[in-house]
């Protein structure tokens, strides 16, 4: 779907046409717009994690008025007037108003009819803007509106069944919209919602995709086809960014009559020449070469005489429907399509891809996506390999690990020499980048990385795997050898100078045994004070500056903490006012930044309680412990501070031997806290602890270091060998 609807920023507008009858009046006063988490994250400009916070802290959120246990539906004038009480901002745009006025209208599985029905009423006002004036300041207009919108709408796709009308009173709110944001920008908006509110069903083309898709095969098109054209997002970008141009023929089926009509005015809305048929176009095909001319593009029933005269289009794109079983593989059999093979029952898009290439131009480009393993299945090798032989497939690309590949075919023309090779490429984490590949392939220029031509004759064994990831080489950029090998000799050049000085002794250190100590014996003494996270988790979102539930601190104190109400030694104060942010947060020292030796990675709300890291703080995790250089940081979940008394206890003295009870010592099964106050300490002279606490230091470098020249030597020696066997390394001499 196209993702450049215009929002409108502007706050609702009461302003209608005319005024609506008292009939008008009720119907619209029945109908109370709702939201669901998401909506109201988007009103009040948060996350949804916040919506969720709010509904938790909160015993006065609107209770649901409707919806699931999983996707409940509020009431939008209890949500706005909640926010209003508790102070949030937020704003309603009328756009937004509208959509939940249209989504209240209708039950889940009507909501396509009725967004199609104001679609074909904003074709109307657009076709028709001087009928439309007169008809709304008729009063009760609603009963011949279908009348007149049925007749300035004839080319739309002929919808099956009975539908119900829309209630008036949103139709003039669309109206007014349509005002501000014209036709076109309203239906993309409220499409784009629809889209959102039925994500898990519609299967959606990525807009860099399509964009790709359209610039690989449309430029200079004046006919386009998409025979599942979903609700038009490649149809629309081919008349764009395409370069198919405005003057293009744009031509549409979908199995899915909602759909369809949803495709049908996008395009038309938009001013563009466009056809799209509801119908399965591997059972029904529309726009079939072999149908009398007077008959294409019509759906069974259909009254309407197509004028298209050439039976075959410049270009197609298509973003096929993966796996379908129940494709027709029997009705099928000896299909005119099939000019390459009949595709095996499990291989339905690989009829997708001879369906396409029936309905291009000798010469034309065909632009299909297709699922990663249909490159390489058994089942389909044989109709692979007439693709290739005939020199159809040009090209194969990988788009993302897992697939999904785009292969790009073009109709052989008659007599024309055939290509000898294939370009394969792997588009990596950019899409685009598979077009300068092509461009490249065609003028015959050196590729850039992460593509290659492959010889059709090396292809075709048994397997006929045309997977990109069968024939390139790893992508490695192997300039960086002699740099990462650099690297490498100072990491280990470095090891040598963490090594510390330790004298060899028969027996015991003097004095080694004479007085112990515990941890929780020191604290008591108040030669440490002990303070522990009061996070119980990061906050997922933190966005409007409150920290979620799971993250709230603990109300009392712990562990040398002090009672509620007073100042906080080391936290945040504790008059500090609740959700207040500073500048990007605060940042918080995490588990993983005290076993990597880091500086703080992440950044969370600044609240009452956080526990402040000062320099000098020994912090420890259920693993290590580390002397804190820097400051201003708050300790993160499962994290304790140990601060000492300078003057009596060294830090990296005792961050020696917590590392030693966390990870070097017997392991225990319990509370890492309980481990940590376990530990034992030997009560010796502060400029003795001074000595070992450099010693341990240089032992906690010496293993980082160690860490750091592992990763670098296995980096190191994985560049290496795919540089030998890519060809870009070679020994020397």
């Amino acid at each position: 779907m196209s993702h450049d609807a215009q929002a409108d920023d502007t706050t609702d507008a009461t302003a209608r046409p005319a005024a609506a009858s008292p009939l008008e009046a009720a119907v619209e006063a029945a109908v109370e717009a709702t939201v669901n988490a998401g909506d109201i994250a988007r009103l009040a400009d948060v996350g949804r994690a916040a919506v969720s916070n709010w509904r938790r802290r909160y015993e006065d959120f609107p209770q649901p008025v409707g919806g699931t246990a999983s996707s409940p539906l509020f009431s939008l004038p209890e949500v706005e007037a909640w926010l209003r009480r508790n102070g949030k901002s937020f704003e309603v745009s009328q756009g937004d108003r509208v959509w939940q006025r249209l989504r209240a209208s209708a039950d889940d599985l009507r909501l396509g009819e009725v967004l199609g029905e104001v679609g074909a009423f904003l074709l109307y006002t657009l076709r028709d803007p001087v009928g439309w004036k007169r008809l709304s300041a008729t009063p009760g207009f609603a009963a011949r509106l279908r009348g007149a919108v049925a007749e300035a709408t004839a080319d739309l796709p002929r919808r099956t069944g009975d539908t119900t009308p829309v209630e008036p009173g949103l139709l003039r709110l669309v109206a007014g919209m349509a005002e501000r944001n014209g036709a076109a920008g309203t239906f993309e908006f409220l499409c784009e919602r629809y889209a959102e509110a039925h994500s898990r069903r519609l299967a959606l083309t990525r807009p860099d995709v399509a964009a790709l898709m359209t610039r690989l095969a449309c430029p200079g098109a004046r006919t386009v086809l998409d025979p599942a054209c979903g609700m038009g997002t490649l149809l629309l970008d081919a008349a764009g960014a395409g370069g198919a141009g405005d003057e293009a023929r744009l031509l549409g089926q979908d199995a899915n009559e909602t759909v369809a009509l949803l495709a049908a005015l996008r395009l038309l809305l938009r001013g563009r020449e466009a056809r799209v048929v509801p119908g399965d176009a591997l059972r029904h095909d529309a726009f079939s070469p072999d149908r009398p001319a007077d008959t294409l593009g019509k759906a069974p029933g259909d009254g309407l005489v197509d004028t298209l005269v050439d039976t075959l289009v410049d270009a197609v794109v298509c973003d096929p429907p993966f796996n379908e079983r129940a494709w027709g593989h029997e009705d099928l059999v000896g299909d005119p399509r099939w000019q390459y093979g009949m595709p095996p029952r499990g291989e339905p898009e690989l009829a997708w891809v001879q369906h396409c290439l029936a309905h291009v131009r000798p010469g034309g480009l065909v632009a299909v996506l297709m699922p990663g393993a249909a490159a390489s299945r058994r089942p389909g090798r044989r109709v692979r390999a007439n693709l290739l032989r005939t020199g159809a497939l040009r090209a194969v690309f990988t788009l993302a690990p897992g697939g999904p590949d785009l292969w790009l075919l073009r109709r052989p023309e008659p007599g024309e020499r055939q290509p000898g090779a294939i370009l394969v490429a792997d588009a990596g984490d950019d899409p685009a980048s598979a077009e300068a590949v092509w461009r490249a392939h065609l003028a015959k220029a050196e590729l850039p990385p992460g593509g290659r031509t492959v010889r059709i004759i090396d292809i075709l064994d048994d397997e006929v795997d045309v997977s990109p990831a069968r024939h390139l080489s790893p992508r490695v950029d192997t300039q960086g050898f002699p740099a990462d090998r650099e690297r490498f000799r100072y990491a280990i050049a470095a090891l040598a100078n963490d090594v510390p000085d330790l004298e060899v002794l028969t027996g015991g250190a003097a004095g080694w045994d004479a007085s112990w100590a515990t941890v929780a014996e020191m604290a008591r003494s108040g030669l440490v004070t002990i303070r522990h996270s009061t996070l119980r988790a990061l906050p997922a979102d933190a966005s409007d500056g409150e920290v979620p539930e799971s993250g709230v601190p603990d109300g009392g104190a712990r562990d040398g903490g002090v009672p509620e109400g007073g100042a906080r030694e080391g936290g945040v104060p504790a008059d500090a006012p609740d959700g207040e942010v500073a500048e990007g947060g605060v940042p918080v020292l995490t588990a993983d930044d005290v076993a990597a030796g880091t500086a703080p990675s992440r950044r969370i709300p600044r609240a009452p309680g956080l526990v402040v890291v000062r320099p000098g703080d020994v912090v420890a995790s259920a693993v290590t412990a580390r002397v804190v250089a820097g400051e201003g940081a708050v300790l993160g979940p499962h994290l304790s501070l140990f601060r000492v008394d300078p003057g009596k206890v060294d830090p990296e003295f005792l961050a020696g031997f917590l590392r030693y009870a966390a990870g070097g010592g017997r392991p225990h099964l319990g509370s890492s806290r309980v481990e940590a106050r376990r530990a034992r300490v030997p009560q010796l002279p502060l400029a003795v602890q001074r000595a070992y606490g450099t010693a341990f230091r240089r032992l906690l470098a010496l293993e980082d270091g160690l860490r750091e020249a592992a990763a670098v030597g296995e980096a190191l020696a994985r560049l290496g060998v795919e540089g030998l066997i890519d060809g870009r390394l070679r020994p020397r001499g």
